[in-house]
């Protein structure tokens, strides 16, 4: 069998006899083609869904939309077989309620259209531009963070520190004072030392940049939340619920650390675990000798030059 003969009859005979059997002996070049079109849109919304949707706390909504659209064609169905009633209600919820989305998720579309609006958009999709960094700029974010956590967390000084997640933007931070400036323990330091304008706000890290200090975050409305927590766990608790980023906090009482992610709340006293989950937070690689334990507890880790 010649390579001719196994493409007629194991590909274009079985296509063939597809076509007749859904559209019948009548279809044409558009007919095959509105299916490859078809099929070329499905596979860019699965592309887009499953690099910028699955995993986020917009998976939920996007599941939402579907509903909707899967309610709209229904409607339209009815209608089509003279349920003129029921299929028109139906269709007017599905538009109010689209409708609805428009006006709540007006800041969240606003933000989207600024992002595709970006020079450097395709680069970032087709070829993950932003997540080209070297191995020794993404050790030390991690290396500064758990520095300043030992001091803050030995000294008892409240800290809140936001870890955006890759594209995420927040809408939290306009009463707080922008700094973009690149991360250091030193700085940190001074952001949330007492006697400081910002060391009540929070502190909103993006990759290796301190980008806003000072930052009011929304409170959990959790009403099982132990009555334990004050205001900054509950803060860290509420940027979670909302958004994709994760959230350190320093207990200003106790000198716990704990960090927030999806509104869950999880307290550390190994360094090894700490330093072990900022990295899988951070999207930071780790070789054989990162990924061992350290069974140091924040009380004993105090830098030599902070004591």
């Amino acid at each position: 069998m010649d390579f001719e003969t196994f493409i007629q009859q194991n590909i274009l005979k079985p296509v063939d006899q597809f076509m007749i059997a859904t559209v019948g002996e009548n279809y044409g070049f558009h007919t095959v083609m509105n299916l490859f079109e078809i099929l070329f849109l499905v596979s860019i919304l699965v592309f887009c869904y499953k690099r910028f949707i699955k995993g986020t706390h917009s998976e939920s909504l996007v599941r939402g939309i579907i509903v909707l659209l899967l309610a709209w064609g229904f409607s339209e169905l009815l209608i089509k077989f003279n349920i003129q009633i029921i299929g028109t209600f139906l269709k007017m919820i599905v538009t109010f309620i689209a409708v609805s989305l428009i006006v709540i998720f007006q800041p969240e579309m606003r933000r989207f259209l600024g992002y595709i609006g970006q020079n450097d958009f395709l680069m970032n999709i087709f070829f993950n531009k932003n997540k080209e960094r070297t191995m020794a700029d993404e050790v030390n974010v991690v290396k500064e963070l758990i520095e300043a956590i030992k001091y803050l967390s030995k000294t008892k000084i409240g800290a809140l520190i936001v870890l955006k997640s890759e594209g995420e933007t927040l809408n939290h931070n306009d009463v707080g004072v922008k700094l973009d400036a690149i991360l250091s323990q030193e700085l940190l330091l001074t952001i949330f030392h007492p006697k400081t304008p910002l060391h009540d706000g929070a502190v909103i890290l993006d990759k290796d940049r301190i980008v806003y200090a000072g930052a009011l975050l929304p409170l959990t409305e959790d009403p099982k939340l132990s009555w334990r927590y004050g205001t900054r766990h509950r803060a860290a608790i509420g940027i979670t619920e909302i958004s994709d980023c994760a959230c350190l906090v320093v207990s200003e009482e106790t000198g716990d650390v704990s960090i927030a992610t999806s509104g869950n709340l999880k307290k550390y006293e190994d360094l090894g675990n700490l330093k072990a989950d900022l990295e899988r937070i951070l999207g930071y690689a780790k070789n054989e000798d990162e990924k061992k334990q350290y069974i140091f507890k924040f009380e004993n880790i105090l830098p030599s030059k902070y004591q």
